[in-house]
């Protein structure tokens, strides 16, 4: 668990904090079965993870498949960007998340 956030972790922060994404409550570093999420929204099963270059290397990635699979197996869907997505894309990534929510489709 870190204490300072990544630029690209602020980022997307500052865009979902206090319900500002569809009303969506989000909470960061939320612990999840054993683990720690960047960004989850409990009310949907949602997990955000950021990830930076580290997440590239084989060990890691197996790693993060292994988490990944153990929290989708609790009903959680887990959705994985990179920094550069949060830096360039973010609204095409919060557009994705409110998809996932359901929410686009309740008007």
């Amino acid at each position: 668990m870190r204490t300072a956030m990544t630029g690209p972790e602020q980022k997307f922060w500052n865009a979902v904090r206090a319900h500002r994404l569809m009303g969506l409550g989000f909470r960061r570093q939320m612990p999840i079965a054993g683990y720690i999420v960047d960004f989850a929204c409990p009310d949907h099963k949602l997990i955000v993870e950021i990830d930076g270059a580290t997440h590239s290397h084989d060990q890691t990635i197996e790693r993060d498949r292994v988490r990944d699979d153990k929290l989708a197996s609790l009903g959680w869907h887990i959705v994985r960007v990179t920094n550069d997505e949060i830096v360039l894309h973010l609204n095409d990534v919060c557009t994705h998340l409110i998809r996932l929510t359901g929410l686009d489709r309740h008007g």
